[in-house]
């Protein structure tokens, strides 16, 4: 029988089987950011534990830090300072590699990562962060992990699993234009809920995702974890290779020659089997928006909010009824159209060179509506860099966004910066949940062009249409 992708990975890498369902891996990489890495060194410095190999470990400050431009250790998060302090210190007591803020290579984790060729495809990667699998995009096997199992793998390398069920996702069809991998996976998740890839590790194939960039193969597998995968996969291919040539943390000459050689075998076996396949074609696919509070709860832009005779579960319409009273919609109501108070572009979803661009397309020349509070966060200094050489943040400055420093921002709220009570927000973002851009904030899910062209007409609208009247 033959093997699947995450098969080929995952037995590359287990030690040995425990037998009672559970294997010892090895991890090959391992980074950290300053919320939950400052803990995790912390404790082993308490329990005098070394850590194993500190060259394979990497730290950036992404998630409590400030964006604002000017900044420093101080946040606006209580006691936020604190676990920047922590995470320096004991990045530079024990030698692993460490991005301060003041390092042009410091950014968002996920970002930071394939950026930098610190994910490897063939490589087994965790992070204390649960949008870890983005790296699948590069055929990392990557996972989040709590702050135990990172402790226990800083230490020695390895971590127990239970080997996860297998499902393929297999998308063909040829994107329209306008429609991003951001849809994609906002029609998937919309399409078979939340818990649709529950237990399994996803393995994303077919032309469109060959047609895809690197980019936008990252935001595709990046919200896998909202689809409840325990991972997600793509086959390395030549983009991938063309992708990680040069990048800092890859092989280099003719180590990274053989590296391709042995990265070109990394896909799944024509006889391989999955437990689970979809198919999908994205030919007709449109621009997709959440109207409630899971990224689940999505519609078509031109379409209406569903009513709850639709749905066929109880516990489905008492959810929808408690997203619809958070969100102050009604079934039946046109999500386009709806007024907004601020738009955010950012995150590990939507943060990247490309997403910048193509938001900056939307945006030329154009002003965003009156009383609309407008924010891009880069999601690296690299990207910041970059975008500012393309001279995109006068792009974003004179359409009236605020162009921030990078960082995770406000994709969650800690206690820090948040949007306003009750205020609407259209987001690049991966979570709608609760109270997750600030207390009451109500958090509208979208692609870049989407927001951009939100943004600039005060109302949710689609970017192909511009400014609307």
């Amino acid at each position: 029988m033959g093997l699947t992708l995450f098969e080929k990975v995952w037995n590359q890498h287990s030690i040995c089987n425990l037998g009672d369902g559970n294997e010892l891996l090895y991890i090959d990489r391992i980074f950290l950011h300053e919320r939950t890495g400052s803990i995790a060194l912390k404790s082993l410095e308490e329990r005098n534990l070394a850590i194993r190999n500190p060259l394979q470990v990497f730290a950036t400050i992404d998630h409590i830090v400030d964006t604002f431009p000017g900044r420093d250790d101080e946040t606006l998060m209580p006691s936020g300072s604190d676990f920047i302090k922590s995470l320096r210190k004991s990045a530079k007591q024990s030698g692993i590699n460490f991005f301060d803020l003041d390092n042009p290579d410091q950014g968002i984790v996920h970002v930071v990562s394939p950026e930098q060729g610190i994910a490897l495809p063939g490589m087994t990667y965790i992070c204390p962060d649960s949008h870890t699998c983005s790296l699948g995009a590069l055929g990392t096997l990557a996972w989040g992990v709590g702050s135990t199992e990172c402790e226990h793998a800083l230490a020695t390398n390895t971590l127990i699993k239970k080997k996860p069920q297998l499902m393929q996702i297999n998308i063909d069809g040829k994107l329209p234009s306008g429609v991003t991998s951001k849809d994609i996976v906002l029609h998937l998740i919309s399409e078979f809920g939340s818990n649709g890839a529950k237990g399994h590790a996803v393995e994303f194939t077919g032309s469109t995702i060959t047609d895809l960039e690197i980019e936008s193969r990252l935001t595709l597998c990046n919200m896998a974890v909202e689809f409840g995968a325990v991972t997600s996969l793509i086959a390395p291919d030549e983009k991938t290779f063309s992708y990680l040539e040069n990048k800092k943390f890859a092989p280099k000459g003719d180590d990274f020659l053989t590296a391709v050689k042995e990265w070109g075998e990394l896909k799944s076996d024509t006889e391989a089997k999955f437990d689970k396949i979809i198919n999908l074609n994205c030919s007709n696919l449109t621009p997709y928006v959440t109207w409630g509070t899971s990224p689940h709860q999505a519609v078509p832009i031109d379409e209406i909010i569903p009513f709850s005779e639709q749905l066929n579960e109880h516990g489905e319409r008492k959810s929808m009824n408690r997203a619809l009273e958070y969100m102050d919609l009604s079934e039946g109501e046109a999500i386009k159209g709806k007024t907004i108070d601020a738009a955010f572009i950012g995150s590990c979803t939507n943060s990247r060179i490309s997403d910048l661009r193509a938001a900056a397309q939307v945006l030329k020349n154009k002003k965003v509506a009156k009383g609309v509070k407008a924010i891009c966060v880069p999601g690296s200094s690299q990207v910041k860099k970059q975008a500012e050489e393309e001279g995109l943040d006068k792009i974003f400055i004179s359409a009236g966004f605020e162009w921030r420093e990078s960082g995770c921002s406000m994709c969650f709220f800690a206690g820090g910066e948040s949007f306003g009570h009750n205020e609407r927000v259209i987001s690049t973002t991966n979570r709608n949940f609760e109270n997750r851009q600030g207390k009451a904030t109500r958090t509208h899910l979208a692609s870049p062009e989407t927001v951009a062209a939100s943004a600039i007409n005060g109302k949710i609208s689609k970017a192909s249409t511009g400014i609307e009247s």
